[in-house]
């Protein structure tokens, strides 16, 4: 397998997107109350990183079933680097606070598509 770096100019030589995000899965570290009591912090901490444009996307994820929330998280950061990640991650009150643990990957973006609908005069985004 190919170095990160050398994959991701290969990627970009081929004419693929080739942008670098990272995602953090986030599990509960075993004490619910603690995940909990932390949320409010947590979601406050997720709209700051949003306003300061680090944050993509973020949100809960089922279990394997699709069937249970099970209190882990997935988030997509926009950082320089993966040091630069991990401590908007580090900083995260859940991971602070030990409610919840996780793991950060680089993701390269290649393909795929968004649909949605902005609308300046009302200042809304409409999603289909």
């Amino acid at each position: 397998m190919p170095k990160w770096e050398e994959y991701k100019n290969e990627a970009r030589a081929r004419g693929a997107l080739a942008m670098e995000l990272f995602v953090v899965k986030s599990v509960p570290a075993g004490n619910m109350e603690l995940v909990k009591a932390t949320l409010p912090a947590h979601l406050d901490y997720q709209k700051t990183m949003e306003a300061e444009g680090s944050l993509v996307l973020a949100g809960p994820v089922s279990d394997a079933t699709g069937e249970m929330m099970e209190a882990e998280g997935m988030i997509i950061y926009r950082a320089t680097n993966l040091q630069a990640a991990r401590a908007i991650a580090d900083n995260d009150p859940m991971h602070l606070a030990c409610a919840r643990n996780y793991e950060i990957r680089k993701w390269l973006i290649n393909e795929g598509a968004l649909s949605f609908t902005i609308s300046l005069s009302s200042q809304s985004v409409i999603l289909p």
